[in-house]
């Protein structure tokens, strides 16, 4: 089974209790991947997503660098509200920054999708918001369906 097919049906049975925000980890062995969400809400379609974590548990494919899996990403990912291009890829460091092509606009807010990639075996996405005139940004929860998120997890696994 793909990354994908094991995690949608755990996203469908998760039923946070209590109010805040919630966690959910899930081991996929037969992915090779470990997959921990933070949520502010769920039900039974779908999450108001804070931070979705992806990490490797078997072995890196042969020939995959950080470079090519960040192009990967970029192109896969494909259920957010915006695409995502590749920003940096640091090589050095082993660090990899997509974002939002082209962030949503909110009157002078904008909104845009981060993940960043830490070697060949981990990802994080998360969402912020940041204004045209002021500096700073803020991380925001985001909504999305169990589907769509069980694709990106799976987008991003590759």
């Amino acid at each position: 089974m793909t990354l994908t097919e094991s995690l949608l049906p755990k996203l469908s049975e998760w039923r946070p209790a209590g109010d805040g925000r919630h966690s959910l980890a899930v081991a996929i062995p037969e992915a090779e991947w470990t997959a921990n969400l933070t949520a502010d809400k769920a039900d039974s379609l779908s999450c108001l997503v804070w931070e979705l974590t992806l990490s490797r548990t078997g072995d890196v494919p042969e020939g995959l660098t950080l470079k090519t899996w960040a192009e990967g990403v970029a192109k896969r990912a494909t259920g957010l509200l915006e695409p995502l291009r590749v920003l940096e890829v640091d090589a050095v460091r082993g660090e990899g920054l997509l974002r939002s092509d082209s962030p949503a606009k909110k009157g002078e807010r904008l909104a845009y999708y981060e993940v960043r990639l830490f070697g060949t075996d981990r990802a994080v996405v998360r969402r912020f918001t940041g204004s045209r005139t002021e500096s700073g940004r803020e991380q925001v929860a985001f909504a999305l369906t169990h589907e769509v998120l069980a694709k990106l997890a799976g987008d991003i696994a590759g």
